[in-house]
């Protein structure tokens, strides 16, 4: 189990409905639609939906005892044994329950947050983590102020390491999420772009991406990319550890070299990694994994089997095989103009093929920079790329910008997404790769879908 009511009488009260009542909670849910087994069921109040109105559903589904706005009245439906607790809002509520079960059960705390590749250090510390302690990390994309709690809320009781995303569009919310989990240790992967819209520049995003250290815990670390100018600070309050190209960091990368299926590198001009991903970003993700599993005990083997088997986030840089033996590389889980460029350099690197193909969408939430940073993208598009389309309203940008610059470089946007399938139908061949990039609303796994 995770806790029983008593525990909730504990942090709450007892003001509900049977609290009295000693059961044991397996499970902590917000999506009624999910079967489970004596789960605490918290109704979300959202802008188009209250999860209140659901809770026949989830009884249904299994759940034995729930959260309550104290301001809705109770349905006439409630089974004579279901347990209620009375709240003023659900969500701090939620909030509330994970904090103090973060602090019972009392891991180590790994908290992560960053423009780009949150997701694939997560899944690179995971793995490393895993062969040595047990592990407990962030599922999909439950990373705001309701996915990280319900993180938190499915760690098992015997969790040595847990480690949480920290994703936000705005300042204050990173502050609130590292409250909540406290980290040992806080990584922030980068600066980009993106959310610069609400952020307003990117010193902005790096003073919200910062906010991690305000529950990062007294003599904690900090470790960061130490190429970030907007990322070197002096601090008493913790211990910072700088990850990058630069001599002046405690983790230097060099040597990187880029194969058809993994990326080598060197650390301090002694250690090679090598890592099944593509690309010195990737590289410079693991490196930040590394400095952790290194302060956290991990041997050389356990690093280097750690990094042997990472499984890797769908959507992420992801490469299979299309039809007619078509590589291609799906990296269409979302966007930044410094991800977007990131994949381009890894696409002019790659070997083994005789026709390179861009497939780019939209970067969103750029506001009055998006003409400036889809251009950005535009500038790192060179040979060995042959072929560039696009697809979205801001995309042409590139589009215009290549036809404008390369006669070499086959360059045009499209309106319809069907029209852009049937012109990649000329391209599916073995010696081809295709690379699809663009933020997460342009849904591209969907063209993707009809190449496979």
């Amino acid at each position: 189990m995770l806790f029983s009511t008593n525990y909730l009488n504990e942090i709450f009260g007892s003001k509900g409905v049977n609290t009295e009542v000693e059961v044991q909670i397996e499970e902590v849910m917000t999506d009624s639609r999910k079967e489970v087994s004596k789960a605490l069921f918290i109704p979300i109040i959202g802008e188009r939906f209250d999860g209140h109105d659901y809770l026949d559903q989830a009884i249904a589904n299994g759940a034995v005892a729930s959260f309550w706005d104290e301001s809705i009245s109770i349905p006439e439906y409630l089974p004579e044994s279901f347990i209620l607790y009375f709240v003023k809002d659900t969500t701090v509520a939620l909030q509330q329950l994970a904090k103090s079960y973060r602090n019972l059960i009392n891991p180590t705390v790994i908290g992560i947050t960053g423009s780009n590749g949150k997701t694939t250090t997560k899944d690179i510390l995971a793995s490393l983590m895993k062969t040595k302690y047990t592990t407990h990390y962030t599922k999909g994309n439950f990373n705001n102020h309701i996915g990280l709690p319900l993180t938190i809320l499915q760690m098992k009781r015997n969790t040595d390491i847990l480690i949480v995303e920290m994703g936000m569009n705005a300042f204050h919310e990173i502050s609130l999420l590292t409250h909540i989990a406290r980290p040992d240790y806080a990584i922030i992967t980068n600066i980009g772009e993106s959310h610069i819209e609400n952020l307003g520049s990117r010193e902005g995003i790096a003073k919200a991406k910062l906010e991690i250290t305000e529950g990062l815990k007294n003599k904690g670390f900090l470790i960061i990319d130490g190429d970030e100018p907007l990322l070197i600070h002096h601090q008493n309050d913790y211990q910072l550890i700088s990850c990058g190209f630069h001599k002046e960091n405690t983790y230097v990368l060099s040597s990187v070299t880029i194969g058809k299926m993994k990326t080598n590198f060197v650390l301090n001009d002694k250690e090679v990694y090598n890592i099944p991903l593509l690309g010195e970003h990737h590289a410079k993700n693991a490196t930040l994994a590394i400095a952790v599993a290194k302060e956290l005990g991990l041997s050389e083997e356990q690093i280097r089997d750690g990094l042997d088997e990472i499984e890797h986030t769908s959507m992420r840089f992801e490469r299979f095989y299309g039809r007619n033996n078509v590589t291609i590389i799906n990296d269409a889980y979302n966007a930044s103009a410094t991800s977007m460029i990131a994949a381009i350099k890894v696409m002019k690197q790659l070997d083994g093929f005789k026709q390179k193909v861009l497939v780019l969408g939209d970067i969103l939430e750029l506001g009055e920079h998006s003409h400036r940073l889809h251009r950005s993208v535009a500038n790192e598009i060179s040979p060995p790329i042959d072929i560039v389309y696009t697809f979205g309203k801001d995309a042409k940008v590139i589009t215009t910008a290549i036809q404008q610059s390369s006669s070499t470089i086959k360059a045009r946007h499209f309106q319809y997404k069907e029209d852009l399938i049937l012109e990649l139908e000329n391209y599916l061949h073995e010696q081809t790769v295709i690379l699809f990039k663009a933020s997460r609303g342009l849904a591209f796994e969907k063209l993707i879908e009809q190449l496979v």
